[in-house]
Order: C-alpha cells, then sequence, then structure tokens
C-alpha cells in the first residue's frame, strides 16, 4: 500500500515547509502543533505560498485553493495516528524527539511509518522511543522544505528494507530527490558541510582571511552560491554548532572551532561587510584548506559506507548548490592531488589516511 495521508507533527519553518510540499503534491496532511499560535503561522504561509504561485501563473487559483483545502490542522495528536506516514519535525533534541514518538508510538496503526526529520541525531537512538523499530526511519530534510528538491532516508537498524522502498517511493512522488545513506553522525551532506563551515572559522580564528575573503575563496575554489559565512548566516550560527557538536565524537578534527563556539553560543550572527581582495598566496592556501576539509570528511564517510560517492555529488549540488561536485573533482585532480590536500589534515589531527583515497580517479567517473 502507497503512502496517501501524511501526518507532521510540529509546525515550525520545516514542519510547515514539509506540510506546504505534500499538499502540493496531491496528499492530504495534518499538521499538528502544540501552540495554535505556531499553526496559525503555518496556515498563513501555506495561503502566502499557493497564492503567490497562483499569481504568477504556475497554478490557477483553483489549484491553489485546492491545495491548501488539502492542510488541516490541530493541537490533538489523535488523528495523526491514522496517517499513512507521520513525520516529526519537533526541536533538535534528543530527550524532546524520544518523548514525542512516545506518544505517536502509543497512537498509531500498526502499519503506520513514523519518521524523523533531525539533521544530526542518529535515527536508530531515536528509534528506542516507537513500539516498532522496523516501521522507523529517518526523513531529512533540507531548507526550504517547500523548494528544495533534496530529502536524505535514513535507514536505521532495524528498518525493513520495504518501509524504505515505501518512503523513497513518497519522496519521489512528492516531487523529492532521495539520498539513501547509512545512519551515522551527520548522515551524508552534514557530514561534510559542517566540518567545512568549521574549517572556515579555523582559518579565520588562524587570522588567514576575513570572514568575507573566506565565503568569495571558496565561491571561486568549490563553485558554490554562498560561501560558508552566508550560509551559517542563514541557518544560524547556533545551529550549525549544535549540528557541529553532533559530530564531535567522529574524533579530532570534528571538534568545534574557537570562534565557531564563540559566535555559536552568543546566538549571534557573523558580521559581513564588503570583502577586500585576497592575496593569491591567501587564495591558494585558504583554498587548499576548504578543498582538504570537503575531501578529507567524504573519503572518511566512504570508508564508513555512509553513502556511495553519486550520493555525496549530489547532496552537494541540490542542498549546497556546489557548482563543482566533491567526488568528481576529486576524480579530475587524481589521486596523488588530492592526498596532497588531504595529508596535511591527517598528520595534524593524527588520523590515518582514508582508505577511500585509493578509489579517487574512479569514484564516479
Amino acid at each position: 500500500m502507497s503512502i496517501t495521508s501524511v501526518g507532521i507533527v510540529g509546525a515550525g519553518t520545516m514542519g510547515s515547509g514539509i506540510a506546504i510540499n505534500v499538499a502540493q503534491s496531491g496528499l492530504s496532511v495534518y499538521l499538528s502543533d502544540l501552540s495554535e499560535e505556531s499553526l496559525d503561522r503555518a496556515k498563513s504561509s501555506a495561503t502566502k505560498f499557493f497564492n503567490r504561485a497562483a499569481d504568477k501563473g504556475r497554478i490557477s487559483q483553483d489549484q491553489a485553493d485546492e491545495a491548501l483545502g488539502r492542510i488541516t490542522t490541530g493541537t490533538d495528536l489523535n488523528p495523526l495516528g491514522q496517517c499513512d506516514l507521520v513525520i516529526e519535525a519537533v526541536f533538535e533534541d534528543l530527550d524532546i524527539k524520544l518523548e514525542t514518538f512516545r506518544k505517536l508510538s502509543a497512537i498509531a496503526r500498526d502499519d503506520t511509518i513514523l519518521a524523523t526529520n533531525t539533521s544530526c541525531l542518529k535515527v536508530s537512538d531515536i528509534a528506542e522511543a516507537v513500539k516498532d523499530p522496523g516501521l522507523f526511519i529517518g526523513t531529512h530534510y533540507f531548507s526550504p522544505a517547500q523548494l528544495n528538491p533534496l530529502v536524505e532516508v535514513i535507514k536505521g537498524e532495524k528498518t525493513r528494507d520495504e518501509v524504505v522502498e515505501k518512503v523513497l517511493e513518497f519522496c519521489k512522488k512528492t516531487s523529492k530527490k532521495p539520498l539513501l545513506c547509512r545512519d551515522q553522525n551527520g548522515f551524508a551532506v552534514n557530514r561534510f558541510f559542517c566540518p567545512y563551515t568549521n574549517e572556515a572559522v579555523r582559518c579565520v580564528d588562524e587570522g588567514l582571511a576575513s570572514p568575507e575573503q573566506l565565503d568569495t575563496i571558496a565561491q571561486s575554489v568549490l563553485g558554490t552560491a554562498f560561501g560558508p559565512f552566508a550560509v551559517m548566516n542563514i541557518v544560524k550560527p547556533q545551529v550549525n554548532l549544535h549540528a557541529i557538536r553532533h559530530l564531535e565524537p567522529l574524533g579530532p578534527y570534528y571538534q568545534a572551532a574557537d570562534g565557531m563556539i564563540r559566535v555559536g553560543d552568543a546566538g549571534e550572527n557573523w558580521s559581513l561587510g564588503e570583502a577586500e581582495a585576497a592575496s593569491p598566496e591567501t587564495t591558494r592556501t585558504v583554498g587548499n584548506r576548504l578543498r582538504g576539509s570537503v575531501f578529507f570528511t567524504i573519503l572518511q564517510a566512504l570508508d564508513e559506507q555512509v553513502a556511495e560517492p553519486a550520493a555525496f555529488d549530489m547532496g552537494a549540488q541540490q542542498a549546497l548548490r556546489f557548482e563543482q561536485p566533491p567526488c568528481q573533482t576529486m576524480d579530475s585532480l587524481g589521486k596523488e592531488a588530492v592526498e596532497e590536500l588531504v595529508r596535511p589534515l591527517c598528520e595534524i589531527y593524527n588520523t590515518p589516511m582514508p582508505r577511500s583515497l585509493d578509489r579517487v580517479g574512479g569514484l564516479v567517473l
């Protein structure tokens, strides 16, 4: 049986974005939250989204009204129990998520698939709160969920294969590009994106360049639409720091930089102004550091079989708008050049060279 009815817990930015995506795909969705005010904001956001689409001629006004009518809201959790799929989108805190799923597990049908939208917590840790971990899975949407095409689909230790297949089918039905990955810290995209932002902050901490120069260099050497500091200001440094801290068990390289802790814990944004042109030497040094970070962390993730090389490239392109896919770029550079970029990190952080370096040259080509 395919998924036709969807429930969402949490009417914040992410939950409301997922609801819009589901509704515009022709499926009914019940959006639940403890706050009537949050539900009102979510409904208002959906109304603006669909009316804007109608105003621009993408859909008719009747279609906009129909899509909006497919979203119902309420503070009562019980209607979620009759949904084919329930996606949790509450605050990124393990205890809060565990309590949410204890409640959902108590009211869900025996065949209801329960999914978490966590961006950094391990799916299998959250699965401990449900009565049937085989029906539990991770669906990590990227912001804005109503527009960003990527969804990481994370199979927990006990997730059944048929559940994975149903969720992959659901993603495609709702015009998403699913990236299947293993349940490991950071999954696929944050596994290299968060260390990349952290490395950028280290470069600033060391006085190599300003945040503005780092952003310009990143756009040049990685082909990113926005530099790391501009992106951190969009997602908020505090949120980024929270995700980085969940990667720290992976080893010394993943420890949060001093500047990241200072700005993130203060709840501040990075101050960005006009960038003075960096010298060729600075551009080369910082560019090598940023590329080395991306390559090093992806190669380590490939060692752990987190995802396939093509999946990392899709994540970089779809979620982060990298014009230069990292695995494809490594293949183009060749093993020797990639090793030259990665070796300094291995030496500084006393970490073995990733075994997947031997695959470079044939990762995706």
